[in-house]
């Protein structure tokens, strides 16, 4: 076990011998270990490769690595091996033997676990030439599928901690939130505050004791940044809250995170424990006169608990609701004593631009939005995954090329930004450069980073309807416009979407969104009726369509849905009958058949079954 750390000398000391393990190490093997790749057998296909090099002889030159999330969801588990730089793709616990055998030993690639590329078919051995990752930059996820997040000495190659002795030893707490300030980091978990500013002023006041808090209650559906950040690099998270301490004068640090993410949890009481244990936590860090350490509080899975206020509360014991500011948590937070609060990534930028320089820093992305963002890439796109760019970045660039496009050819309807709270933008904003001000302009967010991405076959009212559903079950209740208002919005969607709507419904979904924006007391209720209306403003035709013609133009919404047969094309093979849930369907052998719309109840058993073609729906 590696002895406490008592100087920067002897931290440079670590650094230069893991260098000089990894240099030993003739081969590295990495493996993914995020929970996507971990629900994949992750775990098997590392064991299998150990048994495969003993029993090669192979263990004292090749490493295999368990890593954090490369982000390539789509193709995981992923495989990954230096020096050489192979990517193997969708690999299975039985390939094992074969890519030591063949790799290894032979020399040769595993032609059928490479990346192909989706248009030229071509394989790509090497993931720097893949299209998912050409114009990614990744410095929040730089250690991500690099390191082991759980062997310490490992983060301290990669420079690890030593922004940490360069605050301590070089820098005054004054200069470091000049330079976080000056490198124009904004809150990487919705509005975009700026970091730096929030530590100046949480700085300024004095008192007895002050705290550090960690937001890591990711609660976006479809959003899984802080949570990979958490499994690959935890120590990037510890490292940057201890800066924090020093910089506003803080000797203790919280860690908010949801008890649903147990890898992740597993992952941060691992790092928190081994630097306490090497003298990176606790007293006298490095030898110097600041003492920090951290504690983890776990959320029970309020997304409302997102809000600064209403976790702090949390964190306190109370019922996670909001409250009004001022106070600011930098004034008057955990305990009512001065707390600074950022967001998981946020966090995993700070140690870069302490290492590299505020200039450095903003050079990366936009003038108002400097650096990268992550972004969790799902929904109908054919590279669902973790992805960071620069700011600036376009959604074209975002969704086309590194997400690949649409899933079977579909044609592109919409994107999600900024979660439940964020709004769709269309194809005449899919040359918007990503920023914070930008999507605000366009009538979306950025939020912490969710990305949903939607096709032709997608229902614009049905999917604000979906994020009302979220947002009105995930209200604390505490205030009226949004207790009450999410709940009528979702009367009327719902109304919409069951083919029950009038057109003064339309003129009541506006108007009472723009009433909940107004006057609810936090951001959870201030940005409910985005989807709604982003979506009345971009498609008011299909609003139009569910409300006047009764029809859903997506043939997504089942309670305005009709199936009919086409008698010119229906063989009577009965398939469609003897697959009928509710006996809807009659007709006799090799004559069409005919479907009782009052008795069906809209399953599409009947379509997915016909062999034919013959059924259609609209």
């Amino acid at each position: 076990m590696m002895a406490r750390i008592n100087s920067c000398e002897e931290l440079c000391n670590v650094k230069a011998k893991a260098l000089e393990q990894q240099k030993n190490q003739k081969i590295t093997i990495l493996v993914c270990g995020g929970t996507g790749c971990k629900s994949s057998n992750s775990d098997m296909i590392v064991k299998n490769l150990r048994a495969a090099l003993e029993e090669e002889h192979l263990t004292d030159r090749v490493n295999v690595t368990m890593t954090g999330c490369f982000g390539f969801c789509e193709k995981g588990p992923i495989v990954k091996i230096l020096p050489d730089n192979t990517f193997y793709t969708e690999v299975k616990p039985e390939d094992a033997a074969e890519i030591v055998k063949q790799h290894i030993v032979n020399n040769e690639k595993v032609e059928k676990l490479l990346y192909k590329d989706q248009i030229t078919n071509e394989s790509i051995p090497d993931s720097k030439h893949m299209s998912f990752y050409k114009k990614q930059m990744r410095i929040a996820l730089r250690n991500c599928g690099y390191i082991d997040p759980a062997v310490i000495e490992q983060y301290i190659r990669e420079d690890g901690y030593q922004a940490l002795a360069k605050c301590l030893t070089t820098l005054t707490p004054e200069e470091v939130v000049g330079m976080v300030k000056a490198s124009g980091l904004r809150g990487r978990g919705g509005a975009g505050f700026p970091t730096g500013l929030k530590w100046e002023i949480a700085s300024k006041y004095d008192a007895d004791e002050k705290y550090v808090v960690c937001n890591a209650d990711e609660g976006d559906p479809g959003a899984f940044m802080d949570r990979s950040i958490l499994e690959g690099d935890p120590h990037c998270v510890v490292e940057a809250m201890a800066i924090c301490g020093y910089a506003i004068h803080a000797s203790k640090g919280r860690v908010y995170i949801r008890a649903e993410y147990p890898l992740a949890i597993k992952r941060l009481e691992n790092a928190i424990e081994s630097a306490r244990a090497h003298g990176l936590l606790g007293d006298h860090i490095l030898g110097t006169d600041f003492s920090f350490d951290i504690e983890i509080t776990f959320g029970a899975g309020a997304f409302v608990c997102g809000e600064e206020t209403a976790l702090l509360h949390s964190m306190e014991g109370s019922r996670g609701e909001p409250t009004t500011k001022p106070p600011f948590p930098a004034e008057s937070g955990f305990f009512g004593k001065p707390t600074n609060v950022n967001n998981v990534e946020t966090y995993a930028n700070v140690a870069q631009i302490i290492l590299k320089g505020a200039d450095w820093y903003r050079s990366i992305g936009t003038e108002k939005s400097p650096g990268t963002k992550v972004f969790a890439l799902a929904g109908k796109i054919n590279n669902v995954g973790l992805i960071e760019v620069p700011m600036g970045t376009t959604l074209r660039e975002v969704i086309f090329d590194i997400g690949g496009g649409i899933k079977n050819g579909k044609r592109f309807k919409a994107v999600q930004t900024g979660g439940p709270s964020g709004g769709c933008l269309t194809e005449k904003d899919l040359d918007t450069p990503i920023d914070f001000d930008n999507l605000v302009a366009k009538g979306s967010m950025m939020g912490s980073g969710g990305m949903i991405v939607m096709d032709e076959d997608s229902c614009m009212p049905a999917v604000a309807k979906f994020y009302l559903e979220f947002t009105q079950e995930e209200s604390c209740g505490k205030c009226t416009p949004c207790r009450v208002g999410t709940t009528r919005l979702l009367e009327l969607l719902t109304l919409i979407c069951e083919g029950k709507g009038e057109m003064k419904h339309l003129e009541e979904l506006k108007e009472l969104s723009e009433v909940i924006k107004d006057t609810a007391l936090c951001g959870l209720g201030q940005t409910a009726p985005n989807p709604v209306l982003s979506t009345l403003n971009a498609f008011y035709d299909e609003y139009l369509a569910h409300v006047v013609d009764k029809k859903c133009p997506a043939g997504a919404c089942r309670k305005l849905l009709s199936y009919r047969i086409d008698a010119n094309k229906c063989k009577g093979c009965t398939l469609c009958a003897r697959n009928c849930p509710n006996n809807a369907i009659e007709g006799k052998v090799k004559e069409p058949h005919v479907i009782h719309n009052d008795l069906c109840i809209k399953c599409g058993a009947c379509m997915e079954k016909c062999k034919f073609g013959a059924i259609s729906k609209g």
